[in-house]
């Protein structure tokens, strides 16, 4: 939406509150010129955004948490996105800065809650966590052939493999993760996306003879099925995962471990994350980032097979546990302080 279109939308419904994402830095000055407060909501994790605002308003400073700290190649990448995102008017951590005096985290003090308070003292404003925003699904969509076939392994015998709708894996990156599952001897089912208007088959795309290979324990599927309702099925043990947010919260919800996977942007910060709480390990790769198969393999089996992995499987029911043991609190949070906003004189 413009910024012209959004000002005539305000003054035509005259809300009394605007919520916006930073993808619209810009709308807090709009709001503000009609006096309609703003507040950001930002789907990101804690963690991540304070790398990032560090690294724009500190570039000298060591960030002080070691745990989420980035390869050479990610801080190349993430360098080169945070540049992108300084063009312009409206910068990221500008944005941030211009809403009210709160601003919403899809997130949970239980596990980010020193982030939080470290992004809360870089941007001058109140972190308030929303939660996980993660509900069962009930969607009956997916074809009968996955859950007939969920329903012959053993319980937690199966991963799931997905790396989002917005990121498309490279062809030697499909061989990789191929190998890797094919060596891991682990059931998988792994959903591949490509690029619109990109005409290859997933036999194409696959190494030659690999569906023969894995046999009955590996399902392949092109374009998009309801995650959360793979990931509720009883035999899913792990889910080999690119790190996104909602992702990451989605395991969190259905107590499934990560074997973590990163590619762009926030997801080797939430990797690191995984990581650091326990709910799951990263495949490791060579010294340019490159993904080594023998590490997939590696991580699949210690995570979902190997006595090692028991406590991170702990951790993550224990984890969902008590994420689904908070039902509201978040939101009954939330709406006390979105009122106090709303009454400040």
């Amino acid at each position: 939406m413009s910024t012209p279109n959004f000002s005539k939308t305000l003054q035509t419904l005259n809300p009394d509150l605007v919520i916006c994402d930073f993808n619209l830095p810009w709308a807090a000055d709009c709001t503000s010129s009609v006096h309609i407060p703003a507040v950001q909501f930002l789907t990101f994790s804690a963690a991540a955004i304070a790398l990032c605002i560090h690294m724009s308003d500190k570039p000298r400073e060591m960030f002080p948490f070691p745990e989420i700290y980035l390869c050479k190649y990610e801080i190349l990448s993430l360098t080169k996105v945070l540049k992108e995102l300084a063009v312009g008017k409206f910068p990221f951590n500008e944005g941030l800065r211009r809403s009210q005096d709160i601003i919403l985290m899809k997130t949970c003090r239980d596990f980010e809650g020193k982030y939080m308070d470290y992004l809360s003292s870089l941007v001058s404003k109140k972190i308030v966590p929303v939660g996980i925003l993660v509900q069962e699904s009930i969607d009956k969509d997916d074809p009968e052939e996955i859950m007939q076939w969920l329903d012959k392994k053993h319980k937690g015998s199966t991963v799931f493999v997905s790396f989002g709708s917005e990121f498309f894996l490279a062809k030697e990156q499909i061989h990789a993760v191929a190998q890797g599952l094919e060596l891991s001897k682990v059931n998988f089912i792994w959903v591949i996306r490509f690029p619109q208007g990109e005409k290859i088959s997933i036999q194409d795309a696959l190494p030659e003879g690999f569906h023969e290979r894995v046999g009955e324990r590996g399902m392949v599927m092109e374009g998009w099925t309801t995650q959360a309702t793979i990931l509720q099925h009883t035999s899913i043990g792990g889910f080999v995962s690119h790190c996104g947010w909602n992702s990451f919260m989605e395991s969190m919800k259905f107590g499934v471990p990560i074997i973590a996977m990163p590619m762009q942007v926030d997801q080797p910060m939430n990797s690191r994350l995984v990581e650091y709480i326990g709910m799951g390990m990263e495949a490791m790769r060579d010294e340019n980032g490159k993904l080594q198969s023998e590490e997939i393999a590696k991580a699949i089996r210690k995570v979902v097979v190997e006595n090692s992995g028991e406590a991170v499987r702990k951790k993550a029911n224990e984890l969902s546990q008590k994420m689904n043991a908070k039902g509201d609190e978040e939101i009954d949070g939330v709406v006390e302080e979105l009122s106090d906003e709303l009454n400040q004189p």
